[in-house]
């Protein structure tokens, strides 16, 4: 039996339709999990994975260090003193948990085993709010100050904090604050900082304590960013919508735009060990789970966050399962099982 004249130009039609903008249709989503957090409406966030596979995250709203164990589902928490504000963690090789008291000028150390917390107050009371920790290669932790404008380095032998204001950078919005937000070191250990209040990154070297910046294009806002195994720099422009490839060697910076365009508000942000960079749109509702590969140069999976997310504002990604961990506005923990890696990375 013959198909109908409208039925065959319906198939013509749906054949001429464009596939999503930037979206490659592979079957190559992560699957994501969310655990409802039992302490009301505080703000979980920044988690990462310990030793012992054990993911610990802050409670910023709350004033806690919580644990969750990922088989089980169970949480347990522990308190910090009110108002401490915790912003981020990381967890070191001894299992040792480092938070930022975003609200108390420190940066504190939770022993699990004991409960013990010691602090380590900023030698400068200007720097009252510590924002992002990132290791090193040497097992101390670089760190951002947002509203108090500076860069910090602590070194965890002798509880030394060196810190370098980050003056204000042509292209700055408002004020003399560049603001600098998110943080990840590279292959040399330099830092390198998002400068949220400007269209610049900055770098440190951790021999001078200099600072560097590359200028990226007008009005970029850089907040979170990404470094890949060749020590390329990515990161998400929070009012453009486009995610950012900054060179170092050469200042250049490619830029690709997200599904939803402006509307996206790239967040949390995180880079697996096949160097695929997986990013959420925050500026919808649901938010937007995007996965982009620099060897194709294009978004290539879209995953919706079941609770909505509200605000997912960083991410970590954890070799040894191939997730992305989460915390989300919505008061949850989640994790996203990423599709298999890769055979190999070549650039």
């Amino acid at each position: 039996m013959s198909a109908s004249p409208m039925l065959i130009l319906a198939l013509l039609m749906a054949l001429a339709l464009p596939a999503q903008r930037g979206i490659a249709q592979t079957n190559t989503d992560p699957e994501l999990t969310e655990w409802m957090v039992p302490y009301e409406a505080s703000r979980p966030r920044d988690p990462m994975v310990g030793p012992d596979g054990q993911v610990w995250f802050v409670g910023q709203t709350a004033d806690y260090v919580s644990v969750l164990d990922p088989e089980t589902g169970e949480f347990k928490k522990y308190d910090l003193e009110e108002g401490a504000g915790p912003h981020n963690l990381v967890v070191d090789n001894d299992g040792m948990v480092w938070y930022s008291g975003n609200r108390a000028t420190h940066i504190g150390m939770l022993n699990p085993n004991t409960g013990d917390i010691t602090k380590y107050r900023m030698p400068n009371e200007a720097v009252r709010d510590p924002h992002t920790l990132v290791f090193d290669s040497q097992g101390d932790i670089w760190f951002t100050a947002q509203q108090a404008n500076y860069i910090g380095k602590f070194f965890k032998d002798t509880g030394e904090i060196r810190l370098l204001e980050s003056l204000q950078v042509e292209g700055s919005r408002r004020g003399n604050s560049s603001r600098p937000y998110g943080i990840v070191v590279d292959s040399q250990d330099r830092p390198w900082i998002a400068l949220f209040n400007t269209n610049h990154i900055g770098t440190v070297d951790p021999e001078t304590f200099e600072l560097k910046t590359y200028e990226l294009p007008e009005n970029a806002r850089p907040r979170r960013i990404g470094i890949t195994s060749d020590d390329i720099i990515w990161y998400g422009d929070w009012t453009r919508g486009s995610l950012g490839r900054l060179d170092p060697e050469t200042g250049e910076v490619t830029e690709f735009e997200f599904p939803n365009g402006t509307e996206s508000r790239p967040y949390g942000m995180a880079v697996d060990d096949s160097d695929r960079i997986w990013i959420v749109e925050t500026g919808i509702e649901p938010n937007n789970f995007v996965g982009f590969d620099p060897m194709t140069g294009k978004f290539f999976s879209q995953t919706v966050v079941e609770s909505g997310g509200g605000t997912i504002r960083h991410m970590y990604f954890d070799a040894e399962t191939n997730s992305v961990w989460f915390g989300a506005d919505t008061n949850t923990i989640g994790v996203a099982k990423l599709p298999p890696r890769r055979r190999a990375v070549s650039h």
